[in-house]
């Protein structure tokens, strides 16, 4: 028996939605802020993963300008209907405070691969869509409804409304199915019909150290809904020696051979810290039904495990992407993003000097519009980060470097710049909870040749380096600490309100800016991420 090592999707990778057509398994992951939107991950055997497409790739598919921080793309849901493939998703135009901006939308495509429509709005009531496809034809939308008023539980419930194919539109009643338990922060709807039963398996605690995965079911569409009475179905809640923490928002399939297996999301904690600086993960466990028509994991405590049974399927390996990349190709690597908008030649490019991607410097670090970064997701505690930067800077008011990135209000990033007195330099700055700081006195580069950037990640700490030669490395600044690029320190709380939320996880990459306006161009020989 082959066996599934968690998390499958390592690295930020949050809320699964998994789908089986025929002999071919798809996970659809939220992106949040980065673009191109979702993540889909193709697998023949449960075990073995590899990123296969992105559907949301055109700016008239996802508008993300002025986006916040871990706004964008929330949840997305993945289904398919026999002749289309269907994705509805959300595009959070804002989420702190007491409202949320949470329009829906749905778009589809004959494959997975695409090309994928344009979208059609659905509506706005709250977040976490699913699309939900009858028996008999109809195809119902389900969401959780968000509610600002005062002392009210801003989790309202779930609705169901249909959505009708010829008229691209919901229609009918909006009707309230579930309310939620008591776990509360009821959200991530999916529903399942298997046998004589409607299935809703919903997440709930938060998406923190509480969150769960509850299941409740009814013999009607619309309910009412009787809870499972051994809920949650899954959660790490007060098991802190668990290398998974996090376990929910789960979405269920079943294999051609019949068995069950949950997706759900997970994260693994800095070692001895509520920390988890790679984002919320995907993981997969064994399920079965029992005989009085309840889901079960195999752990029977609902514990989520690292390692899992996989099921009756050959084992179907995937070609690892290669650590570097010497920019050779006429495109981007799916693995890298970008912030808030697609990749455009107007600011990167990689056939403007072949072999090099050259970026254009646009706005700041802070800017939620128009950043030339281009970084990959890490998913490993323990790597390292290479580059060769090409850039001659005219005034401090333009940089290129490589930088390890959470937001805009958390990172650390290495650059060369120039200043008054130092000339041509290499600078190492901080933002931490967005407070700036610079952490070395400028040091002078001479002449115009490349200069190689490195950053070493181990577990809680990071390093920057930095080689006139590639072999030679000398040390940049202090030892780092990688908590602060974590879900927990970009969240902050005050006076009972949410001020910022860290939903994301930690990117590695490269980026230029030009504060004055001029688009000066910086130059990248290659990319290695090794683990």
């Amino acid at each position: 028996m082959h066996m599934i090592t968690n998390p499958i999707l390592r690295g930020f990778n949050p809320d699964p939605s998994i789908l089986r057509v025929e002999e071919d398994y798809y996970i659809a992951t939220s992106t949040f802020e980065w673009f191109p939107g979702v993540q889909i991950h193709h697998s023949r055997d449960l075990v073995n993963w590899r990123l296969l497409t992105h559907p949301l790739q055109r700016r008239e598919q996802l508008n993300m300008s002025g986006n916040p921080n871990s706004g964008g793309v929330w949840a997305p849901h993945l289904s398919f209907d026999g002749s289309l493939y269907y994705l509805v998703y959300t595009n959070v135009r804002s989420l702190t405070g007491v409202y949320k901006d949470t329009p829906n939308y749905v778009v589809t495509a004959k494959h997975i691969t695409g090309p994928w429509s344009d979208p059609v709005y659905l509506n706005s009531s709250g977040f976490d869509p699913s699309l939900f496809h009858d028996q008999d034809g109809k195809k119902w939308l389900v969401n959780m409804v968000w509610d600002h008023r005062k002392g009210r539980n801003p989790f309202k419930g779930i609705v169901l409304q249909e959505y009708s194919v010829q008229e691209q539109r919901l229609v009918g009643p909006i009707q309230t199915i579930f309310e939620g338990t008591s776990l509360g922060c009821t959200e991530g709807p999916h529903i399942y019909r298997i046998e004589n039963y409607y299935y809703l398996l919903v997440a709930e605690g938060g998406t923190g150290y509480e969150h769960a995965v509850t299941l409740a079911r009814s013999r009607s569409l619309t309910g009412p809904y009787e809870v499972d009475p051994l809920n949650p179905v899954l959660t790490s809640s007060h098991h802190e020696s668990l290398p998974l923490q996090k376990a929910g928002h789960g979405s269920l399939v079943q294999t051609s051979t019949g068995e069950w297996y949950m997706a759900h999301l997970c994260a693994r904690p800095l070692p001895g810290r509520k920390q988890c600086h790679l984002g919320r993960e995907t993981a997969i466990q064994r399920c079965h039904w029992t005989d009085d028509g309840w889901l079960r994991v195999a752990d029977p405590q609902h514990l989520p495990q690292e390692k899992v049974a996989g099921p009756a399927l050959p084992l179907a390996p995937v070609e690892k992407e290669p650590a570097l990349d010497h920019f050779d190709h006429p495109a981007l690597s799916p693995s890298f993003s970008t912030l808030r908008e697609p990749a455009d030649p107007s600011w990167l490019s990689l056939e403007e000097r072949p072999g090099w991607l050259r970026l254009r410097g646009r706005e700041s670090l802070n800017s939620w519009h128009a950043q030339s970064l281009t970084a990959k997701r890490l998913a490993s505690f323990t790597c390292e980060v290479e580059t060769r930067l090409q850039f001659e800077p005219k005034s401090f008011q333009q940089m290129a470097g490589l930088i390890a990135y959470y937001n805009t209000k958390n990172y650390y990033y290495v650059h060369v710049t120039r200043e008054e007195a130092a000339g041509k330099c290499l600078h190492l700055i901080s933002v931490v909870q967005g407070q700036y700081d610079e952490l070395t006195e400028p040091m002078p580069l001479h002449g115009t040749e490349p200069v190689y950037l490195k950053v070493c990640f181990h577990y809680d700490v990071l390093q920057f380096y930095a080689s006139v030669d590639g072999s030679h490395w000398s040390s940049i600044g202090p030892a780092l600490d990688v908590g602060c690029l974590s879900d927990e320190a970009a969240t902050t709380f005050q006076n009972g309100v949410f001020t910022d939320w860290g939903f994301t996880g930690t990117f590695v990459g490269v980026c230029a800016q030009d504060l004055s306006g001029q688009r000066l161009h910086a130059d990248f020989d290659y990319f290695s991420l090794k683990e």
